[in-house]
């Protein structure tokens, strides 16, 4: 695979070689492993989701996205809308780089609605001649006829003392007359943490000093934070890079989790939270980003990649997709449940159902099959040792969502599960469940998996590269019985 040069990557999409672009929309177009219906780059890389509102009566959702290659280049935001929630309308770029203040990219922001407009507050990423980077957080306002203009000066024009370089994507809130933000950051100890700003206007910010965690140190960057009250509790959610491995946790090259605790107080930073905990289970999950809808619920969706990580679709020309949107509950007072937004039931076409008692086998379900479809499967009554399904499955791939009951864990394994994947974040992930009853709610698309475990206790998100005739759904039982009943919906 070539590996680009450093001027090649930071190249605006005007300064593509002539039949470039084409040559690489036709080389994505051959891609079999294109998703049905996850928002995904038209060519190029798309990672973090970006500016995630509701405004003029449609949800916006833009996503960092290099046209040019699958290797992190010059971002732009890249601009979709939706109704629904569940189909995506691509309107393409949003916010383009290459001013004084974004001259090496628009990087990840976020947006609010303020007089009638949409607001998109970023992170401005500049270079100078000697390569060190800038960072400006900047401005730009949408309006009801979706055009958007950026502001021609920067909002933060540099980064308070004690911190370095890495300080970037805001994410801004109201919270009585004023607007807030928190912004990721490194600390000159190369320790990862956010901070806070506040503005009356969104136009003038003023430092208001760190967020007071209980989390120092943890990791070396915080990005991406996304600060929120929900039930009477303040959540931050945030990816922390630099953990390191502990037992089932943080087995991922970088994590994304949350802590939940009383509301950030506004007067002196301070948060008094719970345990940080990951958000998810899966292989490729990070930079989650929320949303109000209108009707007050919570809504978050997350880039399906992770930062470091090849792809095999990065020889096909493009990289990334979004996951579907979930809307968060607390449960408990200190646990995140993410559940699949309702209107996603919008998109199911024809259904299928069957109920079955397994004993010692493994039983492939006529007629089940399919490579982009919603599956429920509920397993009762079992005393078996380990039960679940094999998904994408033929005779020589599978990918397989079990539970152990010995050690109670549910498993997922993506060795089988078809072209191999970079071994940086290995094939098998694990967390402890202990119930009598599973509920496995399975959205499966060309090229990804997203599995929320009874009612969104637990969820596994993964891409998965299987061969396009790797169809099959099989449920098994081993060393006992199971009772299975299944309903599956083609998307």
């Amino acid at each position: 695979m070539h590996m680009m040069t450093r001027e090649e990557k930071y190249r605006l999409i005007e300064q593509a070689r002539p039949g470039e672009l084409a040559q690489l929309r036709d080389q994505v177009e051959r891609s079999p492993w294109r998703q049905s219906y996850h928002i995904q780059a038209p060519t190029g890389l798309l990672n973090d989701p970006n500016g995630f509102s509701y405004y003029q009566g449609e949800y916006h959702l833009f996503y960092q996205w290099f046209p040019l290659g699958t290797e992190h280049g010059m971002k732009y935001w890249y601009h979709t809308k939706s109704s629904n929630l569940a189909v995506w309308e691509g309107l393409g770029i949003g916010i383009a780089p290459g001013g004084p203040y974004d001259s090496h990219g628009a990087y990840s922001g976020s947006a609010i609605e303020k007089d009638g407009q949409l607001y998109m507050m970023y992170t401005g990423n500049t270079r100078d001649e000697a390569w060190t980077r800038h960072p400006y957080q900047c401005l730009a306002s949408m309006d009801a006829d979706g055009r958007i203009v950026k502001l021609n000066r920067p909002v933060i024009s540099s980064v308070p003392p004690g911190y370095t370089d890495h300080f970037r994507d805001p994410k801004v809130w109201k919270s009585g007359k004023d607007y807030y933000c928190v912004i990721g950051a490194q600390r000159t100890d190369l320790t990862g943490c956010a901070v806070l700003y506040r503005s009356e206007d969104l136009l003038d910010w003023t430092f208001m000093g760190e967020m007071k965690s209980g989390l120092s140190p943890f990791g070396y960057m915080w990005e991406c934070p996304d600060y929120f009250e929900l039930d009477e509790s303040g959540v931050l959610i945030f990816s922390p890079q630099g953990l390191q491995a502990d037992g089932d946790l943080y087995n991922n090259i970088y994590q994304t989790g949350y802590v939940i605790g009383q509301p950030l107080d506004l007067s002196t930073g301070e948060f008094r939270h719970g345990a940080f905990r990951e958000l998810d289970r899966g292989f490729d999950f990070y930079a989650a980003q929320t949303t109000q809808g209108p009707d007050g619920r919570r809504i978050l969706v997350a880039w399906m990649g992770l930062p470091d990580v090849a792809y095999p679709t990065d020889t096909h020309g493009w990289s990334g997709c979004l996951t579907i949107p979930r809307q968060l509950t607390i449960q408990g007072g200190n646990k995140l449940i993410q559940q699949p937004v309702p209107e996603l039931a919008k998109l199911r076409k024809t259904q299928s159902g069957a109920t079955l008692t397994l004993k010692d086998e493994v039983k492939h379900l006529n007629g089940f099959d399919g490579t982009s479809y919603e599956l429920i499967c509920e397993i009762s009554m079992f005393d078996a040792e380990e039960l679940g399904l094999e998904f994408r499955a033929s005779g020589h791939e599978k990918t397989v969502l079990k539970y152990d009951t010995g050690q109670k864990k549910i498993i997922l394994d993506r060795t089988f599960s078809g072209q191999a994947m970079d071994e940086i974040n290995g094939n098998i992930r694990r967390c402890g469940f202990n119930a009598d009853r599973l509920k496995f709610h399975l959205f499966v698309d060309t090229s990804s998996v997203e599995i929320f475990i009874n009612d969104g206790e637990e969820v596994f998100t993964s891409r998965i590269f299987p061969d396009p005739a790797s169809k099959e759904i099989r449920l098994f039982c081993s060393g006992g019985t199971a009772e299975f009943r299944v309903c599956k919906w083609d998307i």
